[in-house]
């Protein structure tokens, strides 16, 4: 599985077909509804623009447990599932599918969950509360200025009392 993604690149719809081929031939490996073999199929489906037959794949590995078994790969399809629920026209659906997985245990897809609810935020209209997802999680990346850009990020979802000076 992992040379076919590491031979995997943009292309066009004769060699997607292709690779949908191989990854779906490798996860036939594994017992139909296997959780694992959902996901790469989903994960071919979503990274040769079919998002729709994607997010099937998605829900389904989920639904099979796919947490259970891999709890990284897990987040992924959250992850990937939100993105393509908000290509689909359903961001809302990834809003609520991200939003839990602010308060999961912390790992390096942490950023990528902001980034992607950020996203989902935008396309329902929500900006300035996806800005703030986004500047939060820029903010610990940052060699200076890490305390203004978090508290920034706060601000822009949270205003400051009357009164007071901006956080800096």
């Amino acid at each position: 599985m992992a040379a076919a993604w590491a031979a995997f690149g943009t292309c066009g719809e004769e060699r997607a077909a292709k690779f949908r081929a191989v990854i779906d031939a490798l996860a036939g490996e594994l017992p139909p509804d296997h959780p694992l073999g959902l996901f790469e199929r989903a994960c071919a489906q979503d990274s040769t623009g079919r998002p729709e037959q994607a997010v099937a794949l998605y829900r389904r590995a989920l639904d099979q447990g796919l947490s259970d078994v891999s709890g990284y790969r897990g987040r992924r399809a959250k992850i990937q599932l939100a993105s393509s629920l908000r290509n689909v026209g359903r961001p809302q659906e990834g809003v609520e599918l991200l939003t839990p997985e602010l308060d999961a245990p912390s790992d390096e897809l942490d950023d990528a969950v902001r980034a992607t609810l950020a996203l989902c935020l935008s396309s329902l209209g929500r900006d300035r509360e996806g800005l703030s997802l986004v500047l939060g999680a820029l903010a610990g990346h940052l060699p200076r200025y890490q305390r203004s850009m978090a508290n920034y990020a706060r601000l822009l979802v949270e205003p400051e009392p009357a009164g007071r000076p901006a956080a800096r």
